[in-house]
């Protein structure tokens, strides 16, 4: 089988895959859902990464998503400099935010912040020697044993750790149980978080 013929096979099994994980995320009652996020934000708030953490690069919960909000705004209550994705074109770019308020309805709905604030700059945590301070939680519609996680298909994640290799030694993407496979199909180019915490 040629790269040509297997790639178009892992994206339709990535498909397949995505639909059903996400069917599975929405059948959640709104109990499960509830209790998962707040073992999740308590897990994720007694990891030694996010206690040594400086930088929270964090992801605003949305849909049936497990919801960061607790996580982010305890973030900012501590004083970390909390930072939240915006897509801007096909790319997506960290701008810090201090309140949960400041956010609008952005890309497919998903809340973002305006985009007039202070972009977290990786090569400048780099020079400083401080890349053990920062912490990056991923969004994911389904994982492995292995590490590997699909998204939504548009390869956000993907392009932004190609251009930042490193910082993927301190990534850790959440969800629900639910979403745990087996394996997920995974590419060359799929770039898989450090730790998978799914509870």
């Amino acid at each position: 089988m040629n790269s040509g013929i297997e790639a178009v096979a892992a994206t339709d099994a990535k498909k397949n895959l995505r639909r059903q994980m996400l069917a599975r995320r929405d059948a959640l009652t709104k109990e499960e859902r509830a209790r998962a996020s707040l073992l999740m934000t308590e897990r994720i708030l007694g990891h030694q990464w996010f206690y040594r953490s400086e930088y929270f690069l964090g992801f605003v919960s949305y849909g049936s998503e497990i919801d960061t909000k607790p996580l982010l705004e305890e973030a900012i209550r501590q004083g970390k400099k909390v930072y939240v994705p915006k897509v801007e074109g096909e790319q997506m770019v960290f701008y810090r935010i201090c309140s949960l308020e400041e956010l609008i309805k952005g890309y497919k709905g998903i809340p973002e912040p305006v985009g007039d604030t202070e972009i977290f700059d990786y090569a400048v945590c780099q020079k400083k020697g401080e890349t053990d301070k920062v912490l990056l939680l991923m969004p994911g519609v389904a994982f492995d044993p292995y590490r590997n996680r699909i998204g939504y298909g548009k390869g956000f994640y993907d392009r932004y750790l190609a251009e930042r290799e490193e910082l993927t030694l301190r990534s850790i993407a959440v969800g629900f149980r639910c979403q745990m496979v087996d394996e997920v199909p995974a590419e060359s180019y799929d770039k898989r978080p450090y730790q998978v915490i799914c509870v």
